[in-house]
């Protein structure tokens, strides 16, 4: 069967993504659309808007075969880690295609910056002159939009691989806030907060309008308090906390009383705001160094959610022995422990009935979607 895979989150899954698996099936041919998908925290260091089994569930349901869960820690890390992690899921599975957005829609230019060698120590004297990582690296390729960044960082990963690129154009901005039919995730979930209608943006509608919202506004009182009292040498020990970020972090807890406040305070030359939080959920997490360092090479696709014809191409993967978890006690335990707290960190901040739904389903085997 050929095989076309999507890295992606779906925060929420709307009509723009429902467009993509369209072209990508169309211009691969292929049989089986495969997603790997981000579960409850984002790439930005932010929450999933709402719970991944739902989001897995519309995907399934809008032309996605099988949804394959990306790993937290993948999950949470900058765009080239980020696309690394769902490459090598999609190694794992064997697939002949990648397929991604693009604002600038141009793959000879995207490839030929994906194909630039990049020197280190050329992005820190950038660096040095106080201009952010991602504006120092922009610099020495080109000014790129958040999906074309992303796009560089797949041709980079899936090099010296038989997956083959398959861009499609994007035709709104990531941060774009209008409400139209192609609307963004961004936009949808600012809608959704302020009770705007969504009904020509998502087929995930009814899910959004009956779901509780999780946001990193909501962790704020936790994450103040706990930066507050841990001492910066504990806070260090914590996975991506580098360079004195954690006393950049303390201070501005001291001072800031609301979420935004604090983000607004702690953004710097240096600190751009998707680093800052991507810190705070390894805080929260209380994640080490050391627990990243130790967890084993990533070999097991977890599954959340199939069809029929997924089931029939999980059923020949596992002829072919390829390491799947259809079941929670499938995943490798280091992994395992990772996922279930990432979900208790998740619900907490939700009604308890959710909570408990959550959790419960954390445990439970994949979704079979008719």
């Amino acid at each position: 069967m050929k095989t076309c895979g999507i890295i992606c989150e779906y925060n929420p899954f709307h009509n723009g993504h429902q467009y993509q698996i369209e072209q990508a099936r169309k211009k691969t041919n292929a049989d089986v659309m495969i997603a790997i998908m981000s579960s409850h925290f984002m790439q930005r260091g932010e929450p999933a808007f709402i719970d991944k089994w739902k989001r897995a569930e519309a995907a399934v349901k809008n032309g996605i075969d099988v949804v394959i869960e990306l790993p937290y820690i993948y999950a949470t890390q900058a765009a080239h880690q980020f696309a690394q992690g769902g490459v090598d899921l999609l190694k794992l599975a064997d697939v002949d295609y990648i397929s991604f957005g693009s604002e600038c829609g141009n793959i000879e230019n995207l490839s030929e910056i994906a194909d630039t060698p990049v020197n280190l120590n050329h992005i820190k004297e950038i660096m040095d002159t106080g201009v952010s990582f991602p504006k120092a690296y922009s610099l020495l390729t080109s000014q790129m939009e958040p999906n074309d960044i992303l796009a560089v960082c797949y041709l980079k990963a899936i090099k010296d691989t038989k997956i083959k690129p398959v861009l499609i154009q994007r035709n709104t901005g990531y941060f774009d806030e209008t409400i139209q039919p192609l609307a963004s995730a961004y936009a949808i979930r600012n809608a959704c907060m302020q009770k705007k209608d969504i009904e020509i943006t998502t087929p995930m509608k009814e899910e959004l309008l009956h779901s509780s919202y999780v946001t990193m506004d909501m962790f704020y009182p936790y994450i103040r308090t706990y930066l507050m009292m841990t001492p910066s040498s504990k806070l260090s020990e914590y996975f991506l906390i580098s360079e004195g970020i954690e006393n950049h972090l303390k201070k501005n807890a001291e001072k800031c009383a609301t979420y935004q406040e604090f983000i607004q305070a702690c953004v710097n030359y240096r600190y751009t705001a998707s680093k800052i939080r991507r810190c705070l959920v390894q805080i929260m997490m209380q994640i080490t160094k050391e627990d990243v360092k130790n967890l084993p090479k990533l070999d097991t696709l977890r599954i959340l959610a199939f069809n029929n014809k997924g089931r029939e191409w999980l059923h020949s993967k596992r002829k072919e022995e390829v390491h799947i978890a259809s079941k929670f006690a499938e995943i490798p335990k280091s992994y395992r422990d990772i996922e279930f707290q990432a979900t208790q960190l998740y619900t907490s901040v939700l009604p308890e009935e959710e909570r408990k739904r959550l959790l419960d389903l954390e445990i439970k085997g994949a979704h079979y979607i008719r």
